[in-house]
């Protein structure tokens, strides 16, 4: 088992990166649009989102319910893909594609009561998207299946 764990966590070399690029067409210009999605999506949420300014609810025991954060991601969502539109790059995400998303934003954004984790999400993306570092099998594997989530929504 510490075999395949030594295995996963290994960074790959340029020319393995390279080769499970082009076995997955995996292309520069959709990375970059791609990136552009995400960040977008992701401020957006961070600068609109109030939830999480009254601190950890000590004095008010007032929060944020959990309809209120799926309604906030909604809106985010749908602004991100209208920004977009304007621009014609169209999107249009499956049901299970949304809730991918939904999902991790619920988790490690809205619902995460660490505010180190909440603000890592930037780092993350940035070393998510950054085809200059070493990556390891399963942050490449991390990168592909948010690249084909993208990919699959992109409608040209």
């Amino acid at each position: 088992m510490d075999q395949f764990f030594n295995w996963l966590s290994k960074p790959m070399s340029p020319e393995d990166i390279d080769t499970w690029n082009r076995a997955n067409n995996i292309i520069p210009e959709y990375c970059d649009l791609f990136e552009d999605f995400c960040f977008s999506l992701y401020y957006l949420v961070r600068s609109t989102y109030l939830g999480h300014s009254h601190g950890d609810y000590n004095e008010t025991k007032i929060g944020v319910t959990h309809d209120e954060k799926l309604t906030h991601f909604k809106w985010c969502w749908d602004k991100t893909i209208n920004n977009f539109l304007k621009e014609n790059i169209t999107f249009s995400f499956s049901e299970n594609d949304y809730d991918y998303f939904e999902s991790f934003y619920l988790e490690v954004f809205y619902d995460q009561k660490d505010k180190e984790v909440r603000e890592a999400m930037e780092d993350f993306f940035i070393q998510l998207f950054n085809r200059k570092m070493s990556v390891s099998k399963s942050d490449i594997e991390m990168f592909t299946d948010l690249y084909k989530t993208l990919e699959r929504s992109l409608k040209i």
